[in-house]
């Protein structure tokens, strides 16, 4: 005699921690793809700033390396990959392939080297600040990320006039006076994370509105 189904039974995808691990990161990916994908939408459309796409539209692709990199046996490809699941999202599918934000790939103002480095500072900009609100406070883990920060900076012409990067340069000079394992205090930490912000915002508003705030 056969054995009855349920209709009411909850069907598992996975049937082990590894097969959970993978359907998880294949979730993740795909939240990713759509939302790079309603991005884009929206800043063609100028519901959003570039001040605020560009940080946002480089942390999505940033993420999705990161998760590419994880299910890379089960994904070949990401054409492929849209294909298995339907998706219908070229703009996400054009961000992926370029590989920088819009702001980027259309800058008048900037070569391809000069686009280069504003996605890389970009990316330090956000690796640091992550890194702060994960509660990261030993030098030894800020001190690798200011200081390709302050590098980063460098490359701008006139950005030693921008009051964000003599900022930054005070607290890598703070972090050099400190040993390895010692950390930040939660007064110090909180001042850093609004110093930070800041800079970010002053950075995106020097390379949009100064035509003389590009490299050197």
């Amino acid at each position: 005699m056969s054995t009855a189904i349920s209709l009411d039974e909850e069907v598992r995808l996975h049937t082990s921690n590894a097969e959970r691990e993978k359907y998880s990161n294949l979730a993740t990916l795909f939240g990713i793809i759509v939302a790079l994908d309603y991005l884009e939408r929206a800043y063609v459309r100028d519901s959003v700033t570039a001040a605020e796409y560009s940080p946002a539209c480089t942390r999505l692709l940033s993420q999705y390396k990161t998760m590419l990199k994880l299910v890379a046996d089960d994904v070949p490809s990401i054409d492929e990959f849209m294909k298995r699941y339907r998706m219908d999202h070229p703009a996400a599918l054009h961000r992926i392939k370029v590989g920088v934000p819009a702001t980027v790939e259309h800058s008048s103002e900037a070569g391809p080297e000069t686009g280069k480095w504003i996605a890389e500072t970009t990316q330090s900009f956000i690796t640091f600040m992550d890194g702060l609100r994960l509660r990261m406070r030993a030098k030894d883990q800020l001190h690798p990320m200011l200081q390709e920060l302050v590098t980063g900076y460098a490359r701008f012409k006139g950005s030693k006039d921008w009051e964000g990067r003599s900022k930054m340069v005070s607290w890598l000079i703070t972090l050099n006076g400190m040993k390895a394992s010692e950390e930040l205090t939660e007064e110090q930490s909180r001042q850093l994370i609004f110093d930070v912000e800041h800079a970010y915002a002053e950075f995106f508003r020097s390379l949009g509105g100064d035509k003389d705030s590009h490299v050197s």
